[in-house]
């Protein structure tokens, strides 16, 4: 074989006059140049024999390639560390195709042998955006915004399909219109509803009749809602995203088609793509489901009070539906399957469905829906549900107005195409396994969001994870997501923060007898006149005794409890110990100081019932 078509890329030395910071900005800037700058660009070193291997396969397809040998280069280990931080990558050869990450010797010959390569070489400057993003929902618009931000010419597509009832929405995704903000909003309506109730006994006297119209708050909170989507659209169009709502699928590596609600099909071609879909409710597959109930895709926009309901399901969306339900005053059944709040810890799910249990929620354990069958119709009209045990033979029937199915969620990723391109998804639930720089088996491709597999389903990890990825994408950060204590709160009438480990995963993790729990009952200030519960809040934290006591779990079932797990998430991510919390004195009185004032381990067995404030 004649020479290679190779050309020699040269790297000029960014200095050693400079501080060494700056020098290895300079020196990223220039290993981005080259990676931009060339078709191909192999980042070798000349007695590697993989890299030799590569080298010959693009000469037999007489392409072009540029080289940088590494251990031809003015300090060598410095370029290739900071190539590890862009690419991810600690090996030579290290290979980039049209500013595509494809990796080492055998992923190309991987990406060869199915036809990637050779999608890959085609020219970057054939296509119609630089990033196309399916999905516009939190995750998704973050992305495209920082994206924008950076100069990239960005199109996001989203299209929501009706649900079952025919509810369908705008621009923001499952958060803004059928997840956190609704959902919030008709917890704080649930809250001032028992503030009503305390009022009297802070003195305030009133005597006409107090009652709940659901036509008027939904109505407020959709407006609301409404208003959010304008909002990201105008955002959107100021920041010169384009915004198209078609639903998207892959049709080729580089080539997705959208489909608008007419059926208008129309073609857009990308460098790189992020798969931003999320998730949907998912139905029992019994007789009567898809007809008769309806999922929080619709609840939050129903144009009727739902009467009379039973919750099928006890996870956070389930408890916090029929907390905000029993709030505004209707009968409400929750059916549970196997455990509440599955994943997080359990003592804390226990004691959330023990003061829902109080305040009128009633709950039917180990029962699973077979049958849903209409006796009238109306608005609402009454339903029939017949379930059977998780235990046995035996059988229930119940008769409701409303049936809420909140049994978990499905990632939208089974008919958007991937199969076409050839990106894996875990079969068993339909979510995307990535590395962690959010990246898919096709190098091109990534994903961020409810769909990832093993990650946090939370709107700001989708935010946060969407704007760092843009950032990578387009050379600006080498920051990656950190999927590590994330603090979440399940937004019942008696809230639970928590950030880190539940008890159960400590355990694991740790052993129990590495570990030393501190925990204690509370009575909130506010709750002591108002004759509320006493002893019925909780906080604990956990703490690993053979890292100077460091936090590991971090637990509050108690009013605000979202507030007050946020500041001390952040306290977590600096290191968060035991000392330190005792260090720090209380606002008094505050139900947050209750965590600068641990004493009682469970280890100990002390009492920790509460006698006063």
């Amino acid at each position: 074989m004649s020479s290679p078509p190779g050309r020699r890329a040269r790297l000029a030395s960014p200095g050693t006059s400079r501080p060494s910071s700056e020098a290895r900005e300079e020196l990223r800037r220039r290993l981005r140049d080259l990676i931009e700058g060339n078709r191909v660009m192999i980042f070798s070193k000349s007695y590697c024999p993989h890299s030799t291997r590569v080298k010959e396969l693009f000469s037999s397809l007489g392409v072009v390639y540029n080289i940088l040998e590494l251990d031809q280069v003015d300090d060598g280990a410095s370029v290739q560390e900071v190539l590890t931080e862009i690419s991810n990558q600690k090996t030579v050869p290290n290979i980039f195709v049209n500013k595509v990450h494809v990796g080492g010797c055998d992923r190309t010959f991987q990406a060869h042998q199915n036809g990637l390569l050779q999608k890959l070489l085609q020219d970057d400057s054939a296509h119609d955006y630089d990033l196309i993003i399916i999905g516009g929902g939190s995750g998704g618009l973050s992305c495209a915004k920082e994206a924008a931000n950076l100069g990239k010419k960005v199109m996001v597509l989203d299209f929501v399909v009706p649900s079952p009832q025919g509810t369908t929405w705008g621009l923001g995704g499952t958060c803004v219109n059928v997840g956190c903000i609704p959902k919030k909003l008709m917890h704080q309506a649930a809250l001032l509803g028992h503030a009503l109730q305390d009022a009297r006994k802070y003195g305030w006297e009133y005597n006409q009749q107090v009652k709940h119209n659901w036509e008027a708050m939904t109505e407020a909170i959709q407006s609301h809602i409404g208003s959010l989507n304008w909002g990201y659209r105008v955002t959107l169009r100021e920041k010169g995203v384009t915004y198209v709502n078609s639903f998207g699928e892959f049709v080729d590596l580089h080539k997705i088609k959208a489909t608008n609600k007419k059926g208008q099909e129309t073609f857009y071609t990308a460098s790189k793509f992020v798969i931003a879909t999320g998730e949907r409710p998912r139905y029992l597959g019994i007789q009567g489901d898809k007809e008769y109930c309806i999922t929080s895709d619709d609840l939050f926009s129903l144009p009727y009070c739902p009467g009379c309901t039973l919750v099928v399901g006890a996870s956070y969306v389930g408890l916090e539906c029929a907390g905000f339900l029993a709030g505004l005053g209707l009968d409400v059944t929750v059916m549970v399957r196997s455990v509440l709040l599955r994943g997080f810890d359990q003592e804390m799910a226990e004691k959330v469905g023990s003061y829902l249990e109080q305040h009128g929620v009633k709950f039917q354990r180990k029962f699973t829906p077979i049958l849903v069958q209409q006796l009238e119709k109306g608005l609402p009209g009454k339903l029939k549900v017949v379930a059977k045990s998780t235990e046995g033979p035996e059988t229930v029937e119940g008769i409701y107005n409303t049936v809420l199915l909140a049994i978990g969620r499905d990632s939208c990723t089974r008919k958007i195409g991937l199969e076409k391109i050839g990106v894996k998804i875990n079969e068993k639930n339909g979510k995307i396994p990535v590395n962690d720089v959010e990246q898919t088996n096709v190098p091109h491709v990534y994903a961020i969001g409810d769909i990832l597999d093993g990650k946090p389903e939370l709107t700001p990890v989708a935010i946060q994870a969407g704007k760092l990825l843009a950032r990578r994408l387009f050379g600006v950060s080498l920051e990656k997501c950190d999927y590590i204590n994330i603090p979440t709160t399940v937004f019942t009438p008696l809230e639970y923060g928590c950030c880190g480990l539940s008890e159960e995963k400590a355990i694991e993790m740790y052993k129990k007898e590495n570990l030393e729990v501190y925990h204690t009952l509370f009575w909130p200030l506010e709750w002591t006149v108002a004759g509320r519960d006493n002893n019925t809040c909780y906080a604990k934290i956990i703490c690993n005794k053979f890292d100077n006591e460091r936090v590991v779990g971090f637990h509050l079932l108690g009013p605000n409890a979202g507030e007050v797990t946020q500041g001390f998430a952040a306290a977590m991510k600096c290191g968060l110990t035991k000392q330190l919390l005792d260090d720090t004195i209380g606002i008094h009185p505050t139900c947050g100081e209750v965590f600068t004032t641990l004493e009682i381990t469970k280890s100990s067995g002390l009492d920790i019932t509460q006698k006063g404030c």
